[in-house]
């Protein structure tokens, strides 16, 4: 059904440059083809239902409610509107509040949503990008990243040749987490395990919550004038606390149903944890220290640097394209495996990204980190400085181009939100990092489109709306203004 214009509002196209890199962009994204490939994680689930126990005129009966599959519920969000925002949130560094908030006030940035006329407000509730991308997963956000890959092809932008020869790194994805110490894990662990007796209706005899606090306090202090001895008898003090409320919940939930029982478990094993390893100071064999309270995946990474000698998050592996610096594959690695393990799962997984262009990566260049590993990945060529004197001198020459990827990890970082990651769990580091190389690779897809220039991409498409006008005369009405040319052709609705 074709919609009747709004005689009282002014359309995005007319708005806006239509030559703006960003609403270039918008037209060679086949959003389309992009929905269709994530719509199977949006389906709606057929429940199985309960059976409840009801009385009826011959006395009590089994109903079973709840089955099956419900209409009701307001209407999903459009999809190329949530994948937009995914898009620019990460390639503006935005946060979720943000990029709905940059959202209502910027035309262009509805216009590459697919919208047609301009809206004064919110395009969603921040909580709704968090639960879409929650949906796609890990797999549905490498779809938006195969995308970028793909725009970048078909207008022109990268040679297919180059996508043979690629930069492989790691660095670390930092989680948001504080500093941990061993005084402050023990006063959340302290803080946790009281709020959840609370929760249950457990009466403890006493919940320590002013010596609590004094304890955190004078520790850190001790430990800022050095006072080491002090600090270590406060941070004793702290165990103690922890320790004696911890056996009082564990006295107290033996009278409790066993579901809150489930529950307090893995509260009271994660506290016993923590005391542990602040008394024992090292790691206990086959079993990794808790770096935070709420984010227990968190691991110690030591990456060698004088500044940051070490960060708490998770290795991910960085794929790029030797000479372009096209991000094309990125992918979390938890439990902080040596960087020549991850080297065939990262190649493996820019194969697979790949593969809709029929090209895969041959020749992989590395730093040391990578030595050794050849036997791993014998369906590629890989080249580091371990190998310099074997290496033809070409292959030397393109060697020095290996550091070109650590640039593309700092933008990452400080332009894409790499720098802390705020989602839950594993996952959540996963998706992180995927989404963080999409953004990159739209940020590097306006700036080339802008440094090619318009015309190129802009001609055929006005040639295409002039030639539409020709066919159909009544819908001519002269030559456009250049603020105000019509939407481009192919531009879904």
């Amino acid at each position: 059904m074709n919609q009747i214009d709004d005689f009282f509002r002014s359309r995005l196209d007319q708005m806006i440059d239509l030559r703006k890199p960003l609403a270039v962009l918008a037209t060679h994204i086949p959003w389309q083809e992009l929905e269709a490939s994530v719509a199977h994680r949006f389906a709606r689930q057929v429940r199985t239902g309960k059976k409840v126990a009801d009385i009826d005129l011959f006395g009590p009966t089994a109903v079973v409610v709840g089955g099956s599959m419900s209409n009701a519920g307001r209407p999903r969000l459009p999809m190329r509107l949530m994948i937009s925002l995914l898009y620019l949130k990460h390639t503006f560094n935005e946060s979720d509040e943000g990029v709905c908030e940059r959202w209502s006030e910027t035309p262009v940035w509805q216009y590459f949503s697919g919208q047609e006329y301009f809206e004064d407000r919110l395009p969603c509730d921040p909580s709704a990008i968090s639960r879409f991308r929650g949906l796609l997963g890990e797999e549905g956000v490498e779809e938006l990243l195969v995308q970028t890959i793909m725009v970048a092809i078909e207008l022109g932008l990268i040679e297919r040749s180059a996508l043979t020869t690629v930069i492989v790194d790691s660095t670390v994805q930092q989680k948001a987490i504080a500093h941990p110490t061993d005084s402050r894990l023990l006063e959340v662990a302290r803080q946790k395990l009281t709020e959840a007796a609370k929760s249950h209706g457990i009466l403890l005899k006493q919940t320590y919550a002013k010596e609590g606090q004094d304890l955190a306090r004078m520790a850190g202090r001790y430990a800022h004038a050095k006072q080491y001895r002090r600090m270590r008898k406060t941070i004793k003090r702290q165990r103690t606390i922890l320790g004696r409320l911890a056996r009082d919940i564990e006295r107290s939930k033996t009278v409790l149903a066993q579901s809150i029982q489930d529950a307090l478990s893995p509260l009271l094993s994660r506290a016993h944890r923590i005391a542990e390893q602040s008394r024992r100071k090292k790691t206990t064999k086959g079993r990794d220290k808790i770096y935070s309270w709420h984010a227990p995946e968190v691991e110690c990474i030591s990456k060698g640097k004088a500044r940051t000698p070490y960060e708490f998050g998770v290795k991910v592996g960085i794929v790029t394209t030797l000479k372009s610096n096209l991000i094309v594959g990125a992918r979390s690695f938890p439990d902080n495996p040596y960087d020549g393990h991850t080297l065939a799962e990262a190649l493996e997984q820019s194969s697979t990204l790949l593969q809709d262009t029929g090209i895969k990566p041959q020749v992989v260049y590395a730093d040391l980190g990578y030595r050794g590993v050849d036997a791993e990945i014998p369906d590629y060529q890989l080249k580091h400085r371990g190998k310099f004197k074997r290496l033809t001198p070409k292959e030397q020459q393109l060697l020095k181009r290996r550091q070109a990827i650590e640039p593309v990890i700092g933008h990452l970082k400080s332009d894409h939100g790499m720098n802390r990651c705020h989602l839950k769990g594993k996952i959540g580091d996963a998706i992180h990092a995927v989404l963080c190389a999409a953004g990159f690779n739209m940020k590097w897809l306006l700036r080339m489109i802008a440094r090619k220039g318009i015309r190129s991409f802009f001609v055929p498409y006005f040639l295409a709306w002039i030639c539409q006008r020709i066919r159909k005369p009544s819908l001519w009405g002269g030559l456009p203004r250049r603020n105000s040319w019509p939407r481009i052709a192919g531009n879904p609705a």
